[in-house]
């Protein structure tokens, strides 16, 4: 079921794109839905995202989707759970010569079964793919992220 961006998503996705550290990426949230399970990105190739050859600087296209998943995971688990980045890998698939486009999207099922195993272990590493693509639609790279997850201590 499709899930429309609301009024206080709106703003909070317009606060996160003026944090400075994510800003200074060249990417934006383009669309937050109300729920915090999916966010879209768009990163733009511009004076502030281009590299020496002209095409999008691999340090921009990471850092756009870097801290997306945490920041989802903390407000979908709650204040009862920590979240950390533990691990990422990137593979550069192709060069980034227009805007690019990413999508994260977090289902229920994810969160129960991070939420089950959090009741029988102590803690757990669970591994994330962000495709990373053209206007086109072809893949120009894939993040991969390693999160660590706990429960907080009483």
């Amino acid at each position: 079921m499709a899930q429309n961006e609301s009024f206080r998503t709106r703003l909070l996705r317009w606060r996160f794109n003026f944090f400075p550290a994510y800003r200074r990426t060249g990417a934006r949230l383009t669309f937050l839905t109300d729920d915090w399970r999916e966010v879209h990105i768009a990163l733009p190739l511009n004076w502030k995202t281009r590299n020496y050859v002209g095409t999008i600087f691999g340090g921009s296209i990471y850092g756009a989707v870097d801290p997306i998943y945490v920041v989802m995971f903390i407000r979908l688990l709650g204040p009862g759970y920590i979240v950390w980045d533990k691990a990422a890998h990137i593979e550069y698939k192709r060069p980034g010569r227009s805007t690019l486009f990413a999508k994260i999207k977090i289902d229920q099922e994810e969160l129960e079964t991070i939420r089950s195993r959090l009741d029988e272990e102590k803690s757990l590493d669970r591994q994330y793919r962000v495709e990373v693509v053209d206007e086109a639609g072809k893949i120009c790279a894939v993040v991969e992220k390693v999160l660590y997850f706990r429960k907080k201590r009483a």
